[in-house]
C-alpha cells in the first residue's frame, strides 16, 4: 500500500528521529507495545486484541494501525469476516459517538427548550 503520505517501507527510516532524540521514550513505548501484544500472559487472546486494535485504527483513521493490525489479526487467525465485523463495530461506534455528541449541539446552543 503506497500513496502520497504512506509508504510502508520508506516511512520506517523516520524512526531514526526518535532513536536520535528520545531513545528512552522510544524504548519505553516499544516495551509497552510488546507487553500489550504479547502472545502469552494476557487474558484476551492475541487475535481479539489485534481485532480491537484494528477497529481502533479504523476509528482513529490511522493507516499504519489498520495495515499492521489487520495483518497481525490475520496471522493470529482472524478471518476476513472477522475483519469486516470489526470494521462494522468501529463504524457503529463512530456513528453512535456522532449521534451522542450531536446532542451537545442542542444543549450548548440553548435551542432545545422542552
Amino acid at each position: 500500500m503506497t500513496d502520497a503520505y504512506y509508504d510502508r517501507d520508506e516511512d520506517k527510516k523516520y524512526v531514526a528521529a526518535y532513536k536520535e532524540t528520545t531513545p528512552d521514550v522510544l524504548a519505553a513505548f516499544a516495551a509497552f507495545d510488546a507487553a500489550v501484544f504479547a502472545d502469552e500472559g494476557r487474558e484476551i487472546p492475541r487475535k481479539y486484541r489485534e481485532l480491537i486494535a484494528y477497529a481502533v485504527g479504523i476509528s482513529k483513521q490511522c493507516v499504519y494501525c489498520i495495515d499492521g493490525h489487520a495483518a497481525n489479526a490475520v496471522r493470529a487467525g482472524a478471518t476476513e469476516t472477522e475483519l469486516a465485523e470489526a470494521a462494522w463495530v468501529a463504524s457503529a461506534i463512530g456513528a453512535g459517538a456522532a449521534y451522542a455528541h450531536g446532542r451537545l449541539g442542542f444543549k450548548l446552543s440553548g435551542t432545545h427548550t422542552h
